[in-house]
């Protein structure tokens, strides 16, 4: 079992910028792949970035550049630095992790963009 619990969310300007971070209840270095997940109202949950351990970070194309996902391996913790956010990145916020085959979602955070 893993759980996960995200924080950092809120309001913030177009232009700001909010770090989320995501504590996992087990190792990370145990975890097969961590990741963020969005969804906005009457939308899709969809990724946003991506890590697998020992692998390749991915990206969706509308946030490359502007957000950083980085593992934090001594505090078991995910991290998204999120830049030059844009009304369009409102939405709740999901960590996400598969442990062998299993996955296993945070409770999300919600984050607003608006001026």
């Amino acid at each position: 079992q893993v759980q996960l619990v995200e924080s950092g969310g809120g309001l913030v300007q177009p232009g700001g910028s909010l770090k989320l971070s995501c504590a996992a209840s087990r190792s990370i270095f145990s975890i097969n792949a961590m990741g963020w997940y969005r969804q906005a109202p009457g939308k899709q949950r969809e990724l946003v970035a991506f890590t697998p351990n020992g692998g390749s970070t991915t990206y969706r194309d509308s946030v490359k550049d502007r957000f950083t996902i980085s593992r934090a391996n001594a505090e078991n913790t995910v991290y998204l630095q999120m830049n030059s956010l844009k009304p369009e990145d409102t939405a709740v916020y999901y960590c996400y992790a598969r442990w062998f085959d299993t996955d296993y979602w945070g409770q999300g955070t919600q984050v607003t963009v608006s001026s």
